[in-house]
């Protein structure tokens, strides 16, 4: 495996009862990139993304994280070793501020998942680390607002922040965009280039603007399997790609 390979995949596969959602996909993601997962529906990218976090465990294959075989890691396990995915593990809590929210992210982080049990003082120690991630995210005018009462597009920024409050070296992020308004889209965009600057982001995404705006490389699954990679230039005038997205919701 190349040593700027950081995330490798080698055959990886899952059979649902007789179904095949995965079919033999090697994958290599390049460190320090932002990498998409697109394809039409039912093309198996969510499959491939519970599989690569253990939320599924695969039929057959590998999965290489920074040299090391992590198939049938726990997720917990993985996320310890910096491969985090976000908006669907991110400790959001509708009932509980902004800044409470990054802070029981950063507890957790350090193993003190229990400290608001605690005195005011442990409970505030997170605090000045936790109000630079909410800054970094855009959500600073908010920080005493509960996680419920935000906008969708800021809400997903307050779980882009909880994931950063796991100092992920890898994020993967399902559908970062989907259901937002145009200005949703741009504010959260921009704030996945900003947060990608130090870290290497897998994503899945349907809005093609966004992948051909971020993406340095992408992947096309097509039935579970590897259809085309490269650049978006490259893969968005092949001619296999643009079949498989003829007449679906995602052309």
């Amino acid at each position: 495996m190349a040593t700027d390979t950081i995330l490798e995949t080698r055959g990886l596969t899952k059979e649902f009862k007789g179904f095949v959602a995965v079919n033999g996909v090697d994958l290599a993601v390049t460190r320090g990139t932002i990498h998409a997962l697109i394809g039409p529906n039912g093309a198996g990218k969510t499959t491939c993304f519970n599989l690569l976090t253990h939320f599924l465990t695969p039929t057959r294959g590998q999965i290489i994280f920074n040299g090391k075989e992590i198939t049938g890691q726990r997720p917990a396990t993985i996320a310890r070793m910096g491969l985090v995915r976000s908006f669907q593990i991110s400790a959001v809590f509708p009932h509980l501020t902004v800044l409470e929210n990054v802070r029981i992210a950063l507890q957790r982080k350090r193993g003190h998942s229990m400290d608001f049990w605690r005195s005011q003082r442990v409970l505030h120690e997170h605090d000045a680390r936790a109000r630079e991630l909410i800054d970094a995210v855009g959500l600073a005018q908010f920080e005493q607002s509960t996680a419920g009462e935000l906008a969708y597009g800021r809400k997903r920024a307050l779980e882009i922040a909880t994931t950063l409050a796991l100092d992920p070296e890898m994020m993967l992020l399902d559908e970062p965009t989907a259901g937002m308004t145009h200005e949703d889209v741009e504010r959260i965009t921009a704030l996945i280039r900003k947060v990608a600057a130090n870290r290497t982001v897998l994503m899945v995404e349907h809005n093609l603007s966004v992948v051909s705006t971020l993406s340095d490389h992408i992947t096309v699954l097509a039935r579970g399997e590897v259809l085309a990679e490269g650049d978006y230039a490259h893969v968005s005038k092949h001619p296999d790609v643009v079949q498989a997205y003829m007449g679906t919701a995602d052309a």
